[in-house]
């Protein structure tokens, strides 16, 4: 009985190891084959004779001299301008956190501190607007936008995207001051702070890892949506996600299958690095919500 309950946590943990190296490398690889590719080209990327011509780039070294090549990304950011749909997302994206997580933070703390009935309902209303599906909501803006002539430029996407992603950052928001005590606010205002001095300078230090937590998926939204961009931006105008799609949808042009590897790549790695730097408040801000909320 000994020796058997010695060996059950080595097992275990043994059995663990194994789950966990098997799932990094299943999560790991179809990232790193994409960026390994990147560097080759599309005879050997996609090669139906053997996927091992990937490996050894047998066809690039043929056509370039080299075991690598970074044709696709000269050909997806210098010909194909994706330098134009990086700018443009930045500025979407950076445009929609900022908005959202403005009035997320306003709205979420007046909808936390009201004692009024009001409240649960617009919270009630922000969620079934959230649970529409996007395509649905963006039908509508599009013939009011072709009638005032504003169709295919930033500012209008930004607007969409901040009223589609505002019931989310409400109601994330909402659950993070409800987890700090009112007692704060009212010590505060006894100490002569106004309402928004005790929000400016006592709530919202104590909030930063649920604001940080929001602004990251505030960012997501507007770094990776299709549906929005793709139906309210013009060519000219377009995101990266969108320009992406648009190489995808042209595989018979030589060399655009390459031109959207090298695309994906150059649009993933931003964001794996932003997940790295941000991870400690990441957790920090979800388990806070999902401890206190």
């Amino acid at each position: 009985m000994t020796d058997i309950a010695n060996r059950r946590p080595l097992a275990l943990k043994t059995l663990t190891t194994v789950f966990l190296v098997i799932w990094l490398i299943a999560a790991a690889f179809p990232f790193v084959w994409t960026v390994w590719g990147s560097f080759k080209v599309e005879a050997d990327f996609f090669s139906r004779q053997s996927w091992w011509m990937a490996i050894e780039g047998t066809r690039t070294q043929a056509q370039t001299g080299s075991a690598f090549t970074l044709q696709g990304y000269e050909g997806a950011w210098i010909k194909n301008e994706f330098w134009k749909a990086a700018i443009n997302t930045m500025i979407v994206t950076l445009s929609v956190t900022i908005i959202s997580l403005t009035i997320g933070t306003l709205g979420g703390y007046a909808l936390a501190r009201s004692g009024y009935r009001y409240a649960f309902w617009i919270l009630i209303a922000a969620l079934v607007f959230r649970a529409m599906p996007h395509i649905t909501l963006v039908s509508g803006y599009m013939l009011p936008f072709f009638e005032l002539n504003i169709w295919g430029v930033l500012p209008t996407t930004i607007i969409v995207l901040v009223a589609i992603n505002q019931p989310f950052t409400l109601w994330m928001l909402h659950s993070f001051f409800l987890s700090i005590p009112k007692d704060l606010d009212e010590s505060a205002m006894v100490d002569g702070c106004t309402r928004f001095q005790a929000f400016r300078m006592v709530i919202m230090p104590v909030m930063w890892p649920g604001v940080i937590t929001t602004g990251l998926f505030s960012f997501l939204l507007g770094y990776n949506d299709f549906a929005v961009t793709s139906m309210l931006l013009s060519q000219q105008n377009q995101t990266m996600v969108p320009k992406i799609a648009s190489f995808l949808g042209s595989i018979q042009n030589e060399g655009n299958v390459m031109f959207a590897v090298a695309a994906v790549v150059s649009a993933t790695v931003p964001l794996f690095i932003l997940v790295l730097f941000f991870q400690r408040q990441i957790v920090s801000g979800l388990t806070a919500g999902a401890v206190k909320g």
